[in-house]
């Protein structure tokens, strides 16, 4: 993934509606007077890959959504091993009303832009904006809506099909629409096995098996392209809604 360039973020101090991700993010449905007082309190700021964005349990001083690249949310246990349990793509929020620190590690996986907002300042947007309250609620039920199905998801597939899952959720957030998809994969073979329970070898395998069938192609170290996204809904063993198939 690119990130943003500087004249881009120049562009988008000035004009909100220049932004890609306008009308997905949490400012969706702002009226121009409320994106206006949104303005007033945002700044941004680009995180090269690898970067720590937030520590789990640090003070979290704004609230932000993600413009450009791709994140990583990660829990550690108490003998130091530690879990990814999220990604944050383009328009994906950042932070929770009400609470100060950060839930989780967030890494950049990529070079990530972040849209932010003093945390205190936009809670106080939040209570005046109904738009942006109603947005907001939205969001939230629909990533909780995604976790329960991911949990589902995981349980229940195969080694392929968990693969090609989270293909599709890449190819689809990266690049939204119908047609040939060509992206580059934010994560490493490593960082998918991680969030898909599985080893490094059986990512390797399974990508292979896919190539190999025709499903997707690879390109260098992490470029994939999928001319096909009805075969990889099979391979993932989903229909085209997003279903399961049983």
């Amino acid at each position: 993934m690119v990130s943003v360039m500087a004249t881009d973020l120049q562009l988008y101090r000035e004009k909100c509606s220049a932004c890609p991700i306008r009308h997905r993010a949490v400012c969706a449905t702002c009226e121009p007077d409320e994106l206006a007082r949104l303005e007033a309190i945002k700044s941004y700021k680009v995180h090269r890959a690898g970067a720590t964005i937030a520590l789990e349990g640090d003070a979290l001083p704004f609230a932000a959504s993600v413009v450009s690249g791709c994140a990583t949310l990660s829990r550690s246990l108490e003998d130091g091993r530690r879990q990814m349990v999220g990604l944050l793509m383009p328009s994906d929020f950042i932070g929770r009303p009400g609470h100060s620190t950060a839930a989780y590690e967030i890494t950049a996986a990529t070079d990530v832009t972040l849209c932010q907002f003093r945390r205190m300042e936009f809670e106080d947007l939040l209570a005046s904006t109904p738009h942006l309250a109603s947005r907001l609620l939205q969001m939230s039920l629909d990533e909780l809506d995604a976790a329960r199905e991911w949990m589902l998801l995981l349980g229940r597939k195969t080694a392929r099909e968990k693969v090609a899952s989270l293909l599709l959720i890449i190819v689809r957030r990266a690049s939204p629409g119908p047609g040939p998809k060509s992206i580059e994969l934010p994560l490493t073979r490593e960082a998918m096995a991680d969030y898909l329970g599985l080893t490094n070898e059986t990512v390797s395998r399974q990508l292979t098996a896919l190539r190999k069938d025709g499903i997707i192609g690879l390109t260098g170290k992490r470029g994939l392209t999928c001319d096909d996204l009805a075969a990889l809904f099979d391979a993932a063993g989903e229909d085209g809604d997003g279903a399961i198939l049983t």
